[in-house]
């Protein structure tokens, strides 16, 4: 659904907005690399265990989720319309993004002849899904759980989850494809509808939504913290200091739960929530009540539509490249290997190209921001 911005009814929380943004952007950048060189190791997700920045993105995003409940569900609504609004959404947001990865639902032969992608080929999680599923998950658990079972739930689902891994495989529990996630994608989605790039393995598989709801329950709570406190200063400091205890306890446990984000691990919750705690306190403390700054704006226009502009991001860049500027060469591929890897060749080549092109999604935001919309799924 469109809806103009002046017609929204609380006022925006501008850190929350310029977090969001700034998480979209990375994304963006992380996900669309310019060809003809290899990226810099710190925007590409780590193999296996280990933490990049690019690791950083989705769990921010999901924390940021969290964060606008707070706002969405301030206005009073009966059980029923609550459960058709929260299902109707998740619904939604998970078929764009099974759509998304069918898109552009033909291929072309070898022989010139045009073919439905078969639905037995493609993938069914993925990015959008996995948020659809997070968000209708812990939109029902902060409906309709006390504040302590609330802080409860997300400990339980951490330890529930490693616990699982443990039993289902004690002799390797967080290998790749011996893993109980693993297994239970293969068991209940096939082969064919998982990832394509990591060997059938799938990093936004069904288990691993338990531990990422985590990172949305984190969000509401730091969310309702913030905004019902009466000394913000005092709970920024406190905010930083939780988040650094997080990330402490997450490299102290990562020997028994190694940090890996395509396996989602307890330890790498822990780690991408202390440091989402930081910066939002960071953000808070800077931005305060004052209107957005050239900087801030920026990133809020990501941040106002961020679901919008991902999906953009996602469906233009393979558009580009459906478009044969040279034999077996899209538009995308052509421009970053004939410009920008001619301009500055190597990792920063390839940085650069994806640069611009997260420019190109924000002047579809800025558009949308300067009319007004704001479109909400």
């Amino acid at each position: 659904m469109t809806t103009p911005a002046s017609a929204t009814a609380p006022p925006r929380f501008l850190a929350l907005d310029v977090f969001r943004g700034l998480a979209v952007a990375l994304m963006i950048v992380v996900n669309t690399p310019g060809p003809g060189a290899k990226p810099w190791p710190i925007l590409v997700h780590a193999k296996w265990f280990g933490f990049t920045a690019a690791d950083w993105v989705f769990p921010s995003f999901l924390f940021a989720v969290g964060c606008s409940m707070v706002f969405a569900f301030r206005r009073p609504i009966g059980n029923g319309a609550f459960a058709a609004k929260v299902l109707r959404r998740t619904a939604l947001i998970f078929l764009l993004g099974f759509l998304m990865y069918w898109y552009p639902f033909v291929r072309q032969g070898d022989d010139g002849s045009w073919s439905l992608i078969p639905f037995a080929t493609t993938r069914v999680m993925g990015v959008l899904q996995r948020i659809a599923l997070c968000y209708g998950l812990a939109a029902f658990a902060v409906r309709y759980l006390k504040p302590r079972w609330l802080i409860a739930l997300p400990i339980l689902l951490l330890l529930g989850y490693w616990a699982i891994l443990v039993a289902w495989n004690p002799a390797d529990p967080f290998s790749k494809f011996g893993n109980a996630g693993t297994r239970l994608d293969l068991a209940v989605l096939g082969q064919g509808h998982l990832y394509k790039r990591d060997g059938g393995f799938d990093p936004e598989g069904l288990l691993g939504t338990l531990p990422a709801t985590v990172n949305v329950i984190a969000g509401y709570l730091t969310a309702k913290w913030l905004t019902e406190a009466t000394d913000r200063r005092r709970v920024l400091a406190q905010m930083v200091l939780a988040g650094v205890l997080l990330m402490l306890a997450a490299w102290a446990s990562s020997p028994l739960f190694p940090i890996a984000k395509k396996l989602w691990t307890s330890s790498f919750v822990l780690l991408t929530v202390g440091s989402d705690l930081v910066v939002l306190a960071g953000l808070t403390a800077w931005l305060g009540e004052r209107s957005a700054n050239p900087i801030a704006w920026a990133f809020q226009v990501f941040g106002r539509n961020p679901i919008v502009i991902y999906l953009f991001s996602e469906v233009f860049v393979t558009t580009l490249n459906q478009i044969p500027i040279a034999p077996g060469v899209g538009v995308y591929d052509w421009v970053g290997e004939r410009v920008f890897q001619t301009m500055a060749p190597g990792p920063l080549g390839t940085l650069l190209c994806a640069v611009a092109y997260t420019f190109v999604c924000w002047l579809l935001g800025w558009l949308m921001d300067r009319r007004g919309i704001v479109v909400k799924l």
